[in-house]
């Protein structure tokens, strides 16, 4: 099967198989590492990617449904402004990077705060729910993601939150 769609703001066509899923094209196809298998089954966010601009488990998505889509994985998120005020935030509140859970992380707090550039406490955690992370505490997250909000902020508008 031919599968045509765009990654990292290319058009890129493959050859695969109907039963493979975007997660495996990603890693296999493309050499993107990003996006880790995990636990298979959507929980853990470690798969991450966003498909239409939506934040979803690559594990979950059949490789036929990208046909003529668009997927951004974190290495092409990462070359982003948007990425670094993340980065930017998360080292200032000093969250910790396991390597496992930081794609989830970070395409859960861009989701977040492409949404709201101004989250509550409450809509922060919230934003995590897909995420699964052991090397955080939900608070360092918070700081992190308030931080990020607010580099944001003087990036644009050259102030603060």
């Amino acid at each position: 099967m031919t599968i045509g769609f765009i990654l990292n703001g290319e058009d890129v066509t493959i050859q695969t198989e109907a039963n493979f899923r975007l997660v495996d094209i990603l890693r296999h196809n493309f050499k993107l590492l990003g996006a880790k298998e995990g636990c298979l089954s959507g929980r853990c966010g470690a798969c991450s990617v966003f498909y239409n601009g939506r934040v979803v488990p690559s594990c979950m998505i059949p490789v036929f449904m990208v046909q003529g889509n668009e997927v951004v994985t974190i290495e092409g998120f990462a070359l982003t402004e948007e990425y670094q005020d993340i980065i930017g935030g998360f080292n200032q509140a000093g969250v910790r990077s396991c390597g496992y859970c930081d794609t989830a992380k970070i395409l859960a707090v861009e989701s977040l705060l492409a949404a709201n550039p101004r989250p509550e406490p409450d809509e922060i955690l919230a934003a995590f729910d897909g995420a699964l992370c052991r090397c955080t505490e939900p608070e360092t997250l918070a700081r992190g993601v308030r931080a990020a909000a607010e580099i944001r902020q003087r990036r644009i508008y050259g102030r603060s939150v």
